[in-house]
């Protein structure tokens, strides 16, 4: 007959729990999303991408300004000559230098690619703008996995104690006749699995704490828990369509969509000005000296200036632009085919995230009498218990109802406060201030 297993106690759990004996470091959920705003690396790579989109703008500037360069050059000459008879030589060094501007008077394509280069920075700020979303979402996701893993292994534990009361029980009734002994198989099988899933709780919340770890950069340590009493307010507009619309319109995807349909367009309109001939305004200024001539020792210096205008006309290039053409007139439908899924997109996850809420609203509500009941019914197990007419293991199982029901209603607290934060992603609405709202929804977790 084999005895109950101790507790494994997992390094993150120990952690845990040494760090919730001291309440007042606990961390709130606000303080944990602005130190991922500064660890989280996903967040700094889409800041530095922002960063470098954003020189697109001086370049497809650069197109449209004057061109400036500049050459110098100095040679050793050494030079001999020979008629019948007679050999000469002549040594000598020239010098010149030259500078030229080129000043782009009428370049179609170079006018586009600066409209171009606009809408790659729109594009880039969009992202950047979801990229901040996507990091209010991990780190409210992460958040609260952490505290569900919590009331998970709390109920996990609960379920445990109570079976290994069972255990003991039927242990004792064996023991003095009054049970068989698969009836303490039984009960020792219960219990292994209880055991067995206490292990994968422990686990799974070292692994809930490792990801919150990965988003912030370090161990927040221990966290504020959700208030018992908290509310959660339904969605304003009530009106789903509202919701829907505004996010076909002024969600950040579909604006980065937008952009890049936008660009897909120009493209090709750039590509079509390979057909165009291009103006250019050219100067040049310049300056060389040397001999007058190879034989003579007299000295000469040249001086040149001239300026006008230069004209090309493409005539023929192989059918490469008609071809690049073609290539931006498909490219274009692509993107706009992408946009309207976009916007599709959009919508579908406006519609789940306030089905989310609303549905979550509902179930918390439904939970919240589930737990007054079960309270109700522990109260009335523990009385019973006192006067004789209950045993041990009916009050454990109603204090293991309890705990059950306490981990369902803090996951649809959970996930109706996620939905929330996705319904105004949804709608490119999502900002730190949605965080400070629902901050005080969590206090500092208490324990006996």
């Amino acid at each position: 007959m084999r005895f109950a297993a101790m507790p494994r106690i997992s390094l993150f759990s120990a952690l845990l729990l040494g760090a919730c004996a001291a309440p007042a470091a606990a961390a709130d959920l606000l303080q944990v999303y602005r130190d991922a705003l500064v660890n989280d690396q996903q967040y700094v790579a889409a800041r530095a991408s922002a960063e470098a989109a954003r020189e697109k703008v001086p370049q497809g500037l650069s197109g449209l300004l004057p061109v400036v360069s500049a050459t110098a050059n100095t040679t050793w000459n050494q030079n001999n000559y020979r008629t019948t008879g007679i050999e000469l030589g002549k040594n000598y060094n020239s010098n010149g230098y030259n500078v030229s501007l080129t000043q782009p008077l009428f370049r179609w394509q170079n006018f586009v690619q600066y409209g171009q280069a606009k809408l790659q920075v729109v594009q880039a700020e969009a992202n950047l703008a979801q990229a901040s979303q996507d990091l209010i979402l991990r780190v409210a996701q992460a958040y609260f996995d952490v505290l569900f893993a919590i009331e998970n292994l709390k109920a996990v534990r609960a379920n445990k104690d109570a079976i290994a009361q069972q255990l003991e029980q039927a242990k004792k009734n064996f023991e003095v006749g009054t049970a068989t002994i698969t009836d303490s198989q039984e009960a020792q099988s219960r219990y292994d699995l209880a055991s067995a899933q206490e292990i994968a709780a422990e686990s799974d919340l070292d692994v809930k704490r490792y990801t919150l770890r990965v988003i912030v950069g370090r161990d927040p340590g221990s966290l504020n828990s959700l208030k018992p009493g908290a509310e959660l307010r339904p969605p304003q507009p009530a009106g789903m369509e509202r919701w829907v619309d505004a996010a076909e319109r002024d969600s950040f995807t579909v604006q980065a969509q937008q952009a890049a349909t936008e660009f897909a367009i120009k493209e090709v309109e750039r590509q079509r000005a390979g057909h165009y001939p291009t103006l250019d305004a050219v100067a040049n200024y310049g300056k060389t000296n040397g001999p007058v001539s190879q034989l003579s020792n007299d000295g000469l210096e040249t001086t040149a200036r001239n300026i006008g205008v230069q004209l090309n006309i493409p005539i023929f290039q192989g059918g490469l632009v008609s071809s690049r053409v073609r290539e931006a007139v498909a490219n274009r439908v692509a993107a706009e085919a992408t946009l309207e899924n976009t916007k599709r997109t959009a919508a579908l996850n406006s519609q789940q995230s306030f089905l989310g809420v609303v549905n979550g609203l509902a179930q918390i509500r439904a939970l919240d009498a589930a737990l007054i009941s079960s309270i109700s019914a522990l109260e009335s197990n523990k009385l019973g218990y006192e006067v004789g007419v209950r045993i041990n293991i009916d009050v454990l199982n109603a204090e293991q109802q309890v705990y059950v029901t306490k981990r369902d209603l803090a996951k649809a607290r959970f996930d109706t406060l996620v939905s929330q934060l996705k319904l105004k992603a949804a709608v490119g609405a999502l900002s730190e201030a949605d965080l400070e709202q629902i901050n005080p929804l969590f206090e500092v977790p208490q324990y006996p």
